[in-house]
């Protein structure tokens, strides 16, 4: 159930997508809609996994795949459509493939990017990329940075419209526009920790690996 979750939010992802390129006032208006749906289900899908007792190192890895889908789809149209610079999403590419292909040398030595079996090694790593605290902060900055750009969008289509009133506000394009820049900072600090853990299992030899013990304190579940 939880990994159809995951697919649903995927489904939605691209439907948002088409709606925001749509130059329909009211179509964008639902598409901000639609991305705190997809969100929501972020956090529905690990509630699932948990109730259900399905917690899986695969429903761990389609959840990362998910969650990485989504927001490099994001930046890039929000790229594309001229309200951020390209940069970001090769910033957030980037850093993707980089931990990507670190964390696959953990999932060889036996160990997986989150849970009792985490690659994690270090306590300030283990707190940055797999506390409920860091996670649920990512996901809202993200989230928020996203409904923001979204509502731009609209706000853009139609000046007058009561989204066009609202961004005229300096306050609010201040909030927003902090956390579209805090998510893609966090997206950077989330990422270094990967790189430090992952040299531990570039350095030693895989049957020191396979005794290596395994960190206490360490979240249960889907990331």
């Amino acid at each position: 159930m939880a990994n159809l979750i995951t697919l649903g939010r995927l489904a939605l992802l691209f439907g948002t997508v088409a709606l925001l390129f749509s130059g329909s006032y009211g179509l964008i208006v639902f598409s901000v809609v639609l991305i705190f749906v997809v969100f929501a289900g972020d956090a529905l899908d690990g509630y699932v996994a948990r109730w259900r007792g399905s917690e899986s190192d695969l429903g761990a890895i389609l959840d990362i795949a998910g969650d990485r889908v989504i927001e490099n789809v994001y930046w890039i149209t929000f790229s594309q459509l001229g309200l951020i610079g390209i940069w970001a999403p090769i910033l957030v590419l980037t850093r993707g493939f980089f931990v990507d292909a670190l964390r696959s040398v953990a999932y060889a030595a036996g160990r997986s990017a989150f849970g009792s079996n985490s690659m994690a090694r270090f306590p300030l790593t283990r707190f940055l990329t797999a506390s409920r605290f860091m996670r649920a902060f990512y996901g809202v900055a993200k989230l928020l940075g996203f409904l923001f750009l979204a509502g731009l969008v609209a706000a853009h289509q139609e000046p007058g419209s009561a989204f066009g009133r609202a961004y005229a506000s300096d306050a609010l394009r201040v909030i927003g526009w902090f956390m579209v820049y805090a998510a893609l900072a966090l997206t950077v600090i989330r990422g270094l920790p990967v790189l430090v853990d992952a040299m531990y299992y570039l350095r030693q030899p895989p049957s020191a690996q396979e005794e290596a013990p395994c960190p206490e304190g360490v979240e249960q579940g889907r990331p």
